[in-house]
């Protein structure tokens, strides 16, 4: 399969709670926003920073679903330790060297966790910015993969499979790519580099 396990975001870092919980954040506040990282209005930089802040806060949660937007790392911890206790591990995929689009074979898997899972997607933002969500029916592995090209580069994936589809918006791009209907099979990915899977410890 072809994976791009790649960092999404080129190495932004969180801000202290404080800091985050001051800076404005909401599509009402965009000018604000804007003027503060002197990003100008029509830039392409402008347009991923709206669409970050309303997929991140204004789009709504599924059904069943708890969704969060963590702008500090200790707003993160707070999210995921209320969805599943005190003990919590964090889960990445981890790379052997850093690496773009490339031809993977699974090796080997490993499934982890017991069902209860919060996942939080880095987002593009002039800072660290995730969307976390809890995520019910879904299965955790640890997948290791190897890649024939650079003389077998290897990498730590962190699957994740969702096992309840039936709700979710049968124009989602992976049942247009696997030519299945919402409900029908199961829906599985790995998750990018600075993607963290949260379980019960």
């Amino acid at each position: 399969m072809n994976l791009d396990l790649s960092k999404e975001a080129n190495g932004v870092t969180f801000l202290p709670r404080t800091v985050a919980q001051s800076m404005p954040f909401s599509s009402n506040e965009f000018p604000k926003i804007l003027n503060r990282f002197s990003v100008k209005p029509n830039s392409a930089e402008a347009k991923i920073m709206k669409k970050t802040i309303e997929d991140c806060t204004e789009m709504p949660a599924s059904k069943g679903e708890q969704k969060y937007c963590a702008t500090s790392l200790e707003s993160m911890i707070d999210f995921c330790t209320s969805m599943l206790g005190k003990r919590v591990e964090a889960l990445s995929t981890e790379l052997e060297k850093e690496t773009q689009l490339r031809k993977y074979s699974v090796v080997g898997f490993k499934k982890i966790g017991g069902g209860e899972v919060a996942v939080c997607h880095m987002l593009k933002y002039p800072y660290a910015v995730f969307s976390c969500h809890n995520v019910h029916s879904t299965r955790v592995y640890m997948v290791s993969l190897e890649s024939a090209e650079d003389g077998g580069t290897k990498a730590k994936g962190v699957a994740v499979c969702h096992t309840d589809t039936a709700a979710w918006n049968p124009n989602f791009e992976a049942f247009q790519m696997l030519k299945v209907k919402p409900g029908t099979v199961p829906i599985c990915h790995i998750l990018p580099e600075d993607n963290i899977a949260w379980l019960p410890n």
